[in-house]
This record gives structure tokens, C-alpha cells and sequence, in this order.
């Protein structure tokens, strides 16, 4: 059983706090709103209790914050969506916004976000709506956050667009937090094996070549070992060129990112890489259709939305696509026919967006792809996963068993000749 200290606000907005004891945070969170109040805040303690006849053990903790200066702190994707449920919570509950905002602040420990909270509940107060506040703050709303906030505003639907947009930002963490652990796992081996081999190889083996000629007396060493020798002493003549040519990749890759063909050569690169390019692509299909869907229901025009959308994907190749569809549509055409027209989009998804049109349910038919696909990614990342580490592992045993065995072939003829 633990004990959870809370912060809340009951129907009236009046700040409650007390303590309460459940067996996790989700019941923590259930007995409080079954209570009638609406938390802002539950943290927990420890608390073990033990079998009866036995003593009572606590575990005592001792939680430090360290407060970085306002400039200083990063607000990151997992506190803003915290903070827009809680307010989507706050409102829903009848609090107007700047009380809503006022609770937010007190109770908020990233010193950006607090400092944010507070500008935009002084601008509120003297005239300004929520989107023009926020817009104020661009480093930490972006067009997608202000664009909804203003169609939830001029619809009345605060709360459910906010609502719409936490649960929009935690899906997109999630999609892309599955996709960098894909892709993070083997680089980390790649980077920790390459460092291993070339300690290997530069330290180890010139000892051994040392050691073999003292005592081979002149004898020829097999073919095996003369070739993992021969790398070694290339790698240890070469190695500034080999820096060079990796600085200079480095300086080119960084050189084309300044221009539109650049980056579209980039990105085509990395659509087209092995395995991991169709992950990439579902992952930037995933997210499209959701940012999509979601301003769409929202009540963002389509126009709009698609300007946004365009604004929010680190990918040319894509935005190229969505500038066409943005086009068709501005023409007076449909949505369908530039997205199967386009080899990008998987023949599914101009289905799918074909019956939203027929059908006038587009936001949810969006929404549907954007759960395919990302299902697609978390299917992918498991079968990269189960491929992925088992050849890693031999790749390095290979390696690593190879230049064993080629110290190891010298020594046989050397304890042959001790005999």
C-alpha cells in the first residue's frame, strides 16, 4: 500500500490537498475524482506494510529538485502534455481559464513553463485570447498547439481540443520514441564494437607481431595472421585519413542541409535506406494522418491544416507531397487523387482518404490510418529487433573470433617448436 500526497481543486475550484493511500497512482487518481475532486498534482511515498506479527518497516526517501534558471530549463513534449490535460481537466470541470491557468502556475515546477504560464494569464487578463497569448511563446507552442486552440476557442470546445491535443502529443512521443530506440540499439553496438576493434587492432596485435618475430626466428607466419596484421598496420598509418574523410562526410551532409535539393536528396536517402527507410516512413506517415485528423476535427479548414502539417514534418520529401495535396485541393479537386498518385503513400492510405471524402468522415478515417500505422511501427520495431540483435552478435563474434584465431595460429607452431 502506498501514501500519495495530493493537490486538487473540488467543482468550486477551491484548492484541496491531504493525503490518501491506495495501491497504485491509478487508483490514487479514482478514489479522489470519485471523492469529487479533479487533482493537479499526486506524489507517493512509500509505504510497506507488513504481515501481521511482524514490525513495520518504512522506506524513508529523500527527493531533491534542483531549480534551473528560467532561460536555462528545456520545456520538453511529456511536461507540456501534462500540463495541457490539466488544463483540459481543470476547464472541463466549469474553472475559467485564467483560474485554470492561475492553478497551473502554482503548482508548476519547469521554470520556463512557469514563466510562460504566467505571460500568457497577464495577456489573457489584459484583452488577448488564448491563441494570441500562446503565440507569444513559439519556442514552446507550436503552429499546431496555437491553430487548435484557436479553432477550440471559436467552437466553444476548449477542453475537448485540448484534451485532443495532449492525447495527439502522446501518441506522436510514443511513436517516435519506438522509432529511436529501433534505430539507437544497433548504432550504440556498431559505435561500442568499432571503438573495441580499433583498440584491438592499434594497441593489442603490434605487440603480438612483436612477439611472434622474436620467437619464429624468421618462419612465416599464416596467411590468416599476415592479413589481420596487415589491416592493423593500415589502420594505424591511416587513421588521420580516415578521420578526415569522416569529418568531411560530417561537413557535406551538414553543407546540403542549408539547401531545399540538399535536404531532398537526404531525405530521400533516408526513405530508401534498408529496413529502416519503410520505418521512417510509416513513422512520418503516422504522424501526418494523426496532425491531420486531428486539427481536421478540430475545426481547423483543411487548407490550414495542411499548411500547418507541412510546417511540422523534419521530411522534404513528404512536405513536397502534402504541398501537392495542398495544391489539388486549392484547385477545387479532391484529397484522394494526389495521395494514390503519389509512390510515398501506400496504396491503403489514398484508399482510406477516398472513402473519408465519399463518406464526409475524413477527420476519423485519417485517424484509422494514423493507428494502422503506427501498429505497422510497433510490428516493425519488434521484427528489427528479433533480426537486428541476433546478427549484430554474430557479426561480432565473427570478427572478434577471426582475429583470435589469427593470434592464435602463431602460437601453435610456437609451442610445437618448445616440444
Amino acid at each position: 500500500m502506498a501514501k500519495f500526497s495530493y493537490i486538487a481543486h473540488n467543482i468550486q475550484g477551491e484548492e484541496k490537498r491531504g493525503t490518501i493511500q491506495a495501491p497504485d497512482h491509478a487508483t490514487a487518481l479514482s478514489q479522489l475524482r470519485g471523492k469529487g475532486l479533479f487533482p493537479t498534482e499526486v506524489i507517493g511515498t512509500t509505504l510497506v506494510i507488513p504481515p501481521k506479527g511482524r514490525p513495520e518497516k518504512k522506506k524513508v526517501g529523500l527527493d531533491m529538485e534542483i531549480a534551473l534558471p528560467a532561460f536555462l530549463s528545456v520545456v520538453r513534449p511529456k511536461q507540456l502534455m501534462v500540463v495541457t490535460r490539466q488544463l483540459s481537466t481543470l476547464i472541463h470541470a466549469g474553472l475559467p481559464l485564467l483560474r485554470g491557468l492561475n492553478v497551473l502556475k502554482r503548482q508548476e515546477k519547469n521554470p520556463a513553463l512557469k514563466r510562460a504560464i504566467a505571460e500568457i494569464s497577464a495577456s489573457i487578463e489584459s484583452g488577448s485570447t488564448f491563441a494570441d497569448a500562446l503565440a507569444q511563446h513559439p519556442r514552446i507552442f507550436n503552429k499546431l498547439y496555437i491553430n487548435m486552440v484557436k479553432a477550440g476557442e471559436a467552437g466553444g470546445l476548449l477542453d475537448v481540443v485540448l484534451e485532443r491535443l495532449a492525447a495527439y502529443m502522446e501518441k506522436a512521443q510514443k511513436v517516435r520514441n519506438k522509432i529511436a530506440s529501433a534505430m539507437t540499439y544497433p548504432i550504440v553496438v556498431l559505435l561500442v564494437s568499432s571503438a573495441i576493434m580499433g583498440f584491438l587492432m592499434v594497441a593489442i596485435i603490434p605487440r603480438f607481431e612483436q612477439i611472434f618475430a622474436d620467437m619464429l626466428d624468421g618462419r612465416a607466419l599464416p596467411p590468416l595472421t599476415l592479413f589481420v596484421m596487415g589491416v592493423s598496420a593500415r589502420i594505424q598509418t591511416s587513421w588521420p585519413i580516415i578521420l578526415a574523410a569522416i569529418a568531411g562526410v560530417v561537413a557535406v551532409v551538414a553543407l546540403l542541409r542549408r539547401f531545399r535539393f540538399g535536404r531532398m536528396a537526404l531525405d530521400w536517402f533516408k526513405l530508401a535506406v534498408p529496413l529502416f527507410g519503410n520505418l521512417a516512413r510509416m513513422g512520418i506517415l503516422a504522424r501526418f494522418a494523426r496532425t491531420l485528423g486531428t486539427l481536421l476535427e478540430s475545426g481547423v479548414p483543411i487548407l490550414q491544416a495542411l499548411a500547418i502539417v507541412k510546417e511540422t514534418l523534419d521530411n522534404e520529401v513528404i512536405s513536397q507531397a502534402i504541398q501537392d495535396i495542398h495544391d489539388n485541393i486549392k484547385e477545387g479537386e479532391s484529397m484522394a487523387a494526389p495521395v494514390e498518385a503519389n509512390r510515398i503513400f501506400p496504396p491503403i492510405f489514398g484508399g482510406m482518404v477516398e472513402v473519408g471524402e465519399e463518406t464526409g468522415e475524413l477527420p476519423a478515417m485519417l485517424i484509422k490510418v494514423a493507428d494502422l500505422y503506427e501498429d505497422e511501427v510497433d510490428n516493425t520495431v519488434a521484427a528489427l529487433s528479433s533480426i537486428i540483435e541476433p546478427l549484430l552478435i554474430v557479426l561480432l563474434a565473427v570478427v572478434v573470433g577471426t582475429i583470435v584465431i589469427a593470434l592464435f595460429l602463431p602460437m601453435v607452431s610456437i609451442i610445437g617448436n618448445l616440444s
